[in-house]
């Protein structure tokens, strides 16, 4: 049997080319944030005051990497490999940056959100994403159901 001098632990995996995009999936959600004018709608309605410049790109950002499967302010970086940036419409901004977009918000910003959120379903609403004339039901908890539950009394 014969010994190995290079382990596994002695192995690296890199990320070294510039043309290679992580995560290319991400196209889809930077074309419809595109479409909806998410970043302009952010920018115009979240008003954070001093250190609140361009609301619009942490929000991408955050929203870019949660759909990349982040789930801590760190795993935006994930953004920044290879040329994904360039494929999301805006300029990715670092972790630190979005920590502390996030500590500067209080209810009022909140709900400020909320204001985004609203207008955003709106327009999708209004570019053909809605149920029509039928009605919908998300249900966003981890139970599957073919039909609503209907309790008689």
């Amino acid at each position: 049997m014969s010994r190995v001098s290079h382990g596994p632990d002695r192995l690296g995996v890199v990320f070294d080319d510039p043309s290679l995009v992580a995560n290319a999936g991400l196209i889809l959600v930077a074309t419809l944030t595109a479409r909806l004018g998410l970043e302009a709608l952010v920018d115009a309605t979240i008003r954070l005051g001093r250190g609140g410049f361009a609301p619009g790109r942490k929000v991408l950002t955050l929203v870019h990497a949660m759909v990349a499967g982040g789930s801590h302010i760190d795993h935006t970086d994930v953004l920044r490999a290879g040329a994904t940036a360039r494929i999301l419409g805006h300029r990715v901004m670092a972790p630190s940056t979005v920590g502390s977009f996030l500590r500067a918000f209080t209810f009022g910003h909140v709900r400020q959100l909320d204001a985004v959120i609203a207008e955003t379903i709106r327009r999708a609403w209004a570019m053909g994403a809605g149920p029509g004339g039928r009605r919908l039901v998300i249900d966003i908890d981890s139970t599957v159901c073919q039909e609503p539950v209907r309790l008689s009394v």
